[in-house]
């Protein structure tokens, strides 16, 4: 939260009455001061010099200068907390996925495309994702939050929460991951090697029109096949799977081998795909031969499904607040005292290979 105790934000949208309707929103919410507002990127960049907003949203599809172009150049010269408004296009998914790449905190869906009166049936969410941006980290251009991590300055008994698990075979990695989790993801997927030898699960929370972009998206950049799951797809070494949005993502095994399942069952913990409920299907179908990894997000979820596993023997990587955008869901499960190594973003791809190949 910023100091002033309010957040201060600056809405930017190509239609007067979008504007307004996203101004009224947030100023519903006592914690949230509306400052300004824009007309196009390029008014935008401007009223971010003049105002010095605390976050920004920004409409995707913009004349003279559109949000995309904006927020490169926002990352470029004063990094804010910019959350994009999206339509649920196609086209609108993959630039909300190039955005992501380009340093913005989150997005929010458009229910009925560019101009749309069903922006009230998203305000909430809207409130909840500038409240949870105002305590989040901004990449830089150098990669991560101001700089390259310094590993050095992190101090080794905060690394290692526990001692090394035994052992044993991982047959599995499971991840989850929300805030901040595409571009964790789009940087830590294209690091494991095009032999990995078990399956990857992941529970990214991301609503149902943007999961298969997401996918398509990793896919392009990654070493191993990236997919977005479905009902009896198999799991096998050298394949991703991305829960799709709206539908909470299960393992089972028929037959003798694994495969995904889908569920339709409500949210838990206001989020669906649930991390938990992929992380209790895991340690029903795996047992401990696990390794469990929670990655930057708001919220907790991930931790009761990560005790499950851990409780079976499972192995728990959590990411290092020094390289989290929200350190929400993995202190959660630090706090639970569930996890066995706490590392920042660049050492979990290694990481991940050393503990499921053994070296």
């Amino acid at each position: 939260m910023p100091i002033s105790g309010r957040i201060r934000v600056l809405v930017v949208d190509d239609s007067a009455l979008m504007r307004q309707f996203i101004s009224d929103i947030l100023k519903t919410d006592p914690r949230i001061e509306v400052v300004g507002t824009a007309r196009d990127g390029k008014d935008a960049l401007a009223q971010v010099r003049t105002l010095n907003p605390d976050i920004i949203t920004m409409d995707v599809e913009m004349p003279v200068m559109d949000g995309l172009q904006a927020l490169e150049e926002i990352m470029k010269t004063n990094p804010k907390p910019v959350i994009m408004v999206s339509s649920v296009t196609k086209e609108g998914a993959e630039v909300t996925m190039k955005a992501l790449a380009a340093g913005c905190v989150d997005f929010i869906a458009k229910p009925s495309g560019s101009i749309s009166l069903n922006i009230r049936d998203i305000g909430q969410e809207l409130i909840e994702k500038v409240i949870t941006a105002s305590t989040a980290k901004i990449r830089g251009r150098s990669g991560f939050f101001g700089g390259n991590i310094n590993t050095s300055s992190i101090n080794p008994e905060f690394r290692r929460m526990t001692p090394p698990a035994a052992s044993g075979r991982r047959d599995i990695v499971a991840i989850a991951s929300s805030t901040g989790g595409p571009m964790a993801l789009s940087e830590l997927m294209p690091k494991i090697p095009k032999n990995f030898p078990v399956p990857i699960v992941i529970t990214q929370h991301m609503p149902k029109e943007f999961t298969p972009s997401f996918a398509k998206r990793l896919n392009d950049s990654s070493q191993i096949e990236v997919v977005e799951g479905f009902d009896g797809l198999s799991l096998k070494p050298g394949r991703a799977i991305i829960a799709p949005g709206g539908y909470h993502m299960l393992v089972k095994r028929r037959a003798g081998s694994a495969i995904c399942s889908l569920s339709d069952a409500p949210p838990v913990l206001s989020v669906k795909p649930a991390a938990n409920i992929m992380f209790l299907s895991v340690a029903d179908e795996f047992g401990g031969n696990v390794l469990c990894v929670i990655l930057t997000g708001m919220g907790r979820d991930g931790t009761d499904g990560a005790t499950a596993l851990k409780r079976k023997g499972a192995y728990v990587i959590a990411e290092s607040q020094k390289t989290c955008v929200v350190y929400g869901m993995p202190k959660a499960a630090v706090d639970a005292g569930i996890v066995d190594e706490v590392l920042p973003l660049n050492e979990i791809p290694d990481a991940i290979v050393r503990l499921v190949k053994g070296n």
